[in-house]
């Protein structure tokens, strides 16, 4: 890669980065060109012309924020075995990065899902793709604790599946606007009782 192909994309790692920042704290919707250019010291045209238009941005940073959660919460989970124990370990670092990222910047799936669920268009289509794909990842998992015999034959994966997000929208409500501390305990003692009921 020669320095000027190196340098290009350095630069547009940086205004997605800000631009990801901005959505985290202000939502998908309230992004700006103008802002993002402010925070990365360019031009509004410079940052059209590593880009491509506000869509086309929203769209990166919804991909850039998908990437980051399954850096920290699917592929290192990976490294365990089939079945619960990765499972397990995909639930604690899913915990873990909404206690530790989330509480300070926001989750733009699940805030975005607010923002866009009434609203058609290719924003919405990209978003919904992401989260999509997420929880079939997750499914997997599920269905692969239950073919291990670590969980009940009778487990219904997408009741599972969506009684773990809704565990995690309580601890991203509970931390980030009741202020809560012990968000992420009480995430975890759900966490641990939901199990009981579904371990074979």
């Amino acid at each position: 890669m020669d320095a000027k192909t190196q340098k290009a994309e350095l630069t547009r790692a940086a205004i997605v980065g800000a631009a990801m920042e901005l959505a985290g704290r202000e939502g998908l919707e309230s992004l700006t060109v103008q802002a993002v250019a402010d925070s990365v010291g360019l031009s509004k045209s410079g940052v059209f012309s590593r880009i491509g238009s506000l869509e086309t941005l929203q769209k990166a940073v919804i991909d850039e924020w998908g990437r980051h959660f399954l850096d920290d919460v699917f592929v290192p989970a990976m490294q365990q075995p089939k079945g619960l124990p990765r499972l397990e370990a995909i639930v604690q670092r899913w915990i873990g990065r909404t206690r530790d990222v989330e509480t300070r910047t926001g989750c733009i799936f699940s805030a975005g899902a607010f923002e866009l669920d009434d609203r058609e268009g290719p924003l919405r289509d990209h978003l919904h793709g992401e989260v999509v794909r997420w929880r079939a990842a997750l499914r997997r998992s599920v269905l692969q604790a239950i073919d291990a015999g670590h969980l009940r034959t009778d487990t219904d994966p997408e009741q599972l599946v969506s009684e773990l997000y809704a565990l995690i929208l309580v601890e991203i409500h509970d931390a980030r606007f009741l202020r809560d501390a012990r968000a992420a305990d009480r995430a975890q003692a759900t966490w641990q009782r939901l199990l009981s009921t579904y371990r074979a």
